[in-house]
Formats: C-alpha cells, sequence, structure tokens
C-alpha cells in the first residue's frame, strides 16, 4: 500500500464522516487520506476545472455529471450514504409541524425567512417550492447561505427564522434546534457518492478507501453522521 496522501474534496455534508473513516483506514494499515470539504458548487467546479485530486464524494447527481464530462473515472462511481434534510430553528423557538408535505410548506408559507445551502438540499427545497406554486411568493424571504457557510449559523443569530440543510450538518451546531427530518413525501433526500478522480494521482490507494467506505464496516460511521447507509432507509429523527 502507498504511504503517499490521498488527496480528496468533497461537499460539507460529509465533512464529519469522511474524517472518521479515514483515520480508521490508515489505522488499518491503509495510506493517508485527507479530505477538503467545502460547498459542493466549488468541489465540483475545481473538479471540472482539472485540479488534481484523487477522490471526489458529491451528491451521486453532480458526480455523475462530472463522469459523463471525463472528470472522474464512471466505472468507479460508488453511492453509499443517504443524507436527509432537516429543518432547524434558533434555540428556545417554537417547534413548527413538519411531519407532512402539506404541513411543511404551510410552516414555510407562515415564516419570516428561510434560510438554506447552495448545496443538493437548497436545490430540493426550491423544487419543492416551485412544484407547489409557492417560489415566487417566498423567494424574497429566502436567505441563501453562501458556499461552505453553514445554515446554522443564519439561524442561531437571528438572521433567518428557519433553516434547511442535511441533518449531518445541522446536528449539534450551537444555538439552534433541529425540529426533525423533512417528510419522505417532500423529496429532500440526498444521495452521496465517491469516486476516483481522473487526475487521480494515487488511485490504486484512492480505489482502496472506496472498498472501506461502501463496506458494512462504513455502516456504523455513517448512521454516527446521521446519514443512512445505501441501502437502508430506516427513518433517522432529529
Amino acid at each position: 500500500m502507498s504511504t503517499k496522501p490521498v488527496r480528496g474534496i468533497s461537499s460539507m455534508a460529509t465533512k464529519h464522516l469522511l474524517g472518521e473513516l479515514a483515520r480508521e483506514h490508515e489505522g488499518g494499515g491503509g495510506s493517508p487520506i485527507v479530505f477538503e470539504s467545502v460547498g459542493g458548487v466549488a468541489a465540483a467546479r475545481r473538479v471540472a476545472a482539472g485540479e488534481p485530486v484523487d477522490l471526489v464524494v458529491l451528491a451521486s447527481g453532480a458526480l455523475a455529471d462530472l463522469a459523463a464530462r471525463g472528470h472522474v473515472q464512471a466505472a468507479t462511481l460508488r453511492p453509499f450514504a443517504v443524507s436527509e434534510a432537516a429543518l432547524a430553528v434558533r434555540s428556545g423557538a417554537p417547534h413548527p409541524p413538519i411531519a407532512t408535505r402539506e404541513a411543511l410548506l404551510e410552516t414555510l408559507r407562515d415564516a419570516r425567512s428561510i434560510a438554506y445551502s447552495t448545496g443538493p438540499s437548497g436545490d430540493a427545497l426550491l423544487a419543492l417550492l416551485d412544484a407547489a406554486g409557492l417560489l415566487g411568493e417566498l423567494r424574497p424571504r429566502l436567505v441563501q447561505a453562501p458556499p461552505g457557510v453553514p445554515v446554522a449559523s443564519f439561524v442561531g443569530d437571528g438572521t433567518a427564522q428557519l433553516g434547511v440543510q442535511q441533518l449531518s450538518e445541522l446536528a449539534g451546531c450551537a444555538g439552534i434546534e433541529v425540529v426533525g427530518v423533512l417528510a419522505p413525501q417532500a423529496g429532500m433526500a440526498t444521495t452521496f457518492a465517491i469516486a476516483v478522480a481522473e487526475r487521480a494521482r494515487e488511485p490504486r490507494a484512492a480505489r482502496a478507501f472506496i472498498e472501506l467506505i461502501v463496506s458494512p464496516r462504513a455502516h456504523a460511521a455513517i448512521r454516527r453522521s446521521r446519514m443512512t447507509p445505501v441501502g437502508d432507509r430506516r427513518v433517522q429523527s432529529g
């Protein structure tokens, strides 16, 4: 096994999970793995621009797009975790109803302001509002967090009344309370995937890490990160 570090880039939602699995991988004799976690849009742009990395972890749709354009090796692309989107309020604020799609939409419609991300949960929120015919009405009240900036910071300081982001990114943040994951009917779950970059300098070592993250050995870490291993869609609570 190569002792050269394997360099990866990922979106923020998988930051803690990848760090934990990288330590496990190295502790088991694997190559050192170093991930840089940034906004998903920025990560995809950097890979597409030809930045030399070994591993890329993004929402499956974004990664498939990079594969189609020849920036990651399509044959290595593997989904590994499903991340539910969740809704958060400032600590001490009432918890609004979100148990059904209709209740969620009513809660969003009543909100003074809603913070959301540039990542897949943000795209899904806009699609949900558009499908419900509410996007035009609510757009002036939407506050988009810049890439890499947590939605929780906007909710915690009172800039936004509500925040919508991946549960893995909201859980444990100071100044907020997670109301819960959004109803499945809202269609806001995101599948994350991993692939070897086309310009990888350590492709063999990168593939070895992929074998870990898609194996049952990674399931406990995935669940600790408030995600669900692919193939196991048990509902998580906030």
